[in-house]
C-alpha cells in the first residue's frame, strides 16, 4: 500500500507545474499561428485540417508509450517524470525555432509533426506528476494550478506576433515568406519552453518508486497497454466521450479559426499569389495590399484568441482559491463551462463582429480552463496510482482520436453541411462543445464528481 503524501503548499504546486508555461507557449503558437503559416505558404483552407494529421497521429502513438515508460523510469538525479520533460523541451524548442523558416508546405507540416510529438513527450508526464505528488483531496487544486499557468502561457504566446509588430519587426513579407514578427515570436517561444521546463526540473523533487512498483517492471509493454485498454474503467470511457467532442471543437478552432475569422469578421482573406500577375506593377501592389491586410487581421485574430487564455486563467484562479479549502462538484463545473464555450463559438457566426470576438473567447476560455483540469481530476480519483502515467497516456488518446477524425475530413464534411464558407467550422465547434457539456450527465461516480 502506498503511504500518504504530505500536502503541498501553493508555491510547491506552482513550481512543479511551471513547466506547463513553456508547453503552452508551444501549443498556443502552434494552435494560433500554424494555419497562418500554412496560408502564407498558399495552402487551401479546406486542406489545412489534413496538414495537421501527423500531429494527432503521433500523439496517439507517443502518449501511451511515454506514460508506460515514465511509470518505470527512475534516474538518480532526474527522477521519474523529469527526464521526459527535458527531452521533450529540447526537441520542442528546436522545432519551434525553425518552424517559421519553412519554405514549402511539406516542411511546415514536418516541423508541426516534430513539434507536436515533442510537446507530447513533455506534457503527458506533467499530468502524471500531479497524481504522483498530491493526495486525492489536493488533485483538483493541483490540476487547476496547472490550468492557471496554461492560461498565462496561452495569453502571452497568442499576443507575441502582435507584440513583435509593435516593437518594430516587420509584419509583411513576400509571397510564400513568413513575416519576421512571426519568426521572432516563435524564437521567443522556444526560449520560454526550455527555460520553464528547466525551472520545474530544478525546483521539484520526486518520490522514488515503492518496492511493489519495482516488482512490476518485468511486465511487457504491449501486454500491459492492451490489458489497460481492455480493462478501462467505466468512468474513463464516459470521460472519453466528453473529451472526444471537446477536442474536436478545439482542434476545429486551432486549424480553421484563422481563415474563418480573417475572412468573415475582418473581410481580409489570405491572398493567393497565383491569382495575381506579380510581374505587373499594379497587380503586385494589389497583392501586397491584400497580404498586408491579411497579416494585420491575422495578428488581430491571434491576439483575440489570447483572450481565451486570460479567461481560462481567471477561471482557474477562482477555482484555485475555492478548491484550496473546499471540494467542488467537478461534473457540474465541467458541464456548465463546456456549454458556455459552445455558446461562444456560435456567437462568432450569429453576431460576427470584432467586438463580439472578445466575449466569444472569454466564454471559450471557461471551457478551455475546465477541459485542462476537471477531466484529469475526475480520472485520477478513479484509477490505480501505480499506473497513473500509463492511464493518463491512454486517456490522452481520447484527445488525439477526435483530432484525427477532424483532420481526415470530419471538419470539412460537417461544416460543408452548413455551407462552403470557412466560418461554418465555428458552428461545428460550438455544437460539438454543447454535446460535450451534455455528455457530463453520464458521469455518476460520486468519487469522480467530488
Amino acid at each position: 500500500m502506498s503511504t500518504r503524501k504530505p500536502n503541498l503548499s501553493f508555491f510547491q504546486i506552482w513550481n512543479m507545474s511551471f513547466g506547463f508555461l513553456g508547453i503552452q507557449f508551444g501549443f498556443a503558437l502552434q494552435g494560433g499561428f500554424m494555419s497562418r503559416i500554412f496560408q502564407t505558404l498558399e495552402a487551401d483552407k479546406d486542406d489545412i485540417p489534413l496538414m495537421w494529421i501527423a500531429a494527432p497521429l503521433t500523439g496517439l502513438i507517443v502518449q501511451p508509450i511515454i506514460g508506460y515508460f515514465s511509470d518505470r523510469t527512475w534516474h538518480p538525479k532526474l527522477g521519474r517524470r523529469r527526464p521526459y520533460f527535458l527531452l521533450g523541451a529540447i526537441l520542442s524548442s528546436i522545432a519551434l525555432f525553425f518552424m517559421p523558416y519553412s519554405s514549402a508546405l511539406w516542411m511546415a507540416a514536418g516541423f508541426l509533426w516534430i513539434l507536436d510529438a515533442s510537446i507530447n513527450i513533455s506534457m503527458e508526464p506533467f499530468r502524471a506528476l500531479v497524481a504522483d505528488k498530491l493526495n486525492d483531496e489536493q488533485r483538483s487544486y493541483g490540476f487547476v494550478v496547472q490550468t492557471l499557468i496554461i492560461g498565462i502561457g496561452t495569453w502571452l504566446a497568442s499576443n507575441l506576433p502582435w507584440l513583435m509588430t509593435k516593437m518594430g519587426f516587420s509584419n509583411q513579407a513576400g509571397p510564400g515568406v513568413v513575416p519576421d514578427s512571426v519568426k521572432i515570436a516563435f524564437a521567443v517561444g522556444a526560449f520560454v519552453f526550455i527555460a520553464s521546463i528547466l525551472y520545474t526540473i530544478f525546483t521539484t523533487s520526486e518520490y522514488p518508486p515503492e518496492e511493489e512498483e519495482e516488482e512490476e517492471k518485468s511486465e511487457g509493454f504491449l501486454k500491459e497497454v492492451g490489458g489497460a485498454i481492455f480493462r478501462m474503467p467505466k468512468i474513463m470511457r464516459k470521460l472519453g466521450l466528453i473529451q472526444f467532442f471537446s477536442w474536436f471543437a478545439f482542434f476545429t478552432m486551432w486549424s480553421l479559426s484563422m481563415p474563418a475569422l480573417t475572412e468573415f469578421v475582418y473581410n481580409a482573406p489570405a491572398p493567393v499569389a497565383s491569382d495575381y500577375d506579380l510581374d505587373n506593377k499594379e497587380e503586385s501592389k494589389a497583392f501586397d495590399k491584400a497580404s498586408a491586410k491579411y497579416q494585420s487581421a491575422a495578428d488581430s485574430v491571434g491576439s483575440k484568441m489570447g483572450i481565451y487564455g486570460l479567461s481560462s486563467m481567471a477561471f482557474a484562479l477562482l477555482l484555485t482559491f475555492y478548491s484550496a479549502k473546499r471540494r467542488i462538484n467537478r461534473k457540474w463545473v465541467h458541464l456548465v463551462s463546456l456549454i458556455a464555450g459552445g455558446i461562444g463559438f456560435l456567437l462568432m457566426y450569429f453576431i460576427g463582429s470584432e467586438d463580439i470576438l472578445i466575449l466569444s473567447f472569454i466564454l471559450i476560455g471557461f471551457a478551455w480552463g475546465s477541459i485542462l483540469s476537471m477531466p484529469y481530476a475526475m480520472l485520477s480519483s478513479s484509477i490505480d496510482e501505480k499506473k497513473m502515467g500509463l492511464y493518463m497516456g491512454i486517456f490522452n488518446m481520447f484527445i488525439v482520436l477526435p483530432q484525427i477524425v477532424a483532420s481526415l475530413g470530419g471538419i470539412v464534411f460537417v461544416s460543408n453541411l452548413f455551407g462552403e464558407e470557412a466560418i461554418n467550422a465555428m458552428i461545428v465547434a460550438g455544437i460539438s462543445l454543447l454535446l460535450a457539456g451534455l455528455s457530463n450527465l453520464l458521469i455518476t461516480d460520486k468519487k469522480a464528481i467530488s
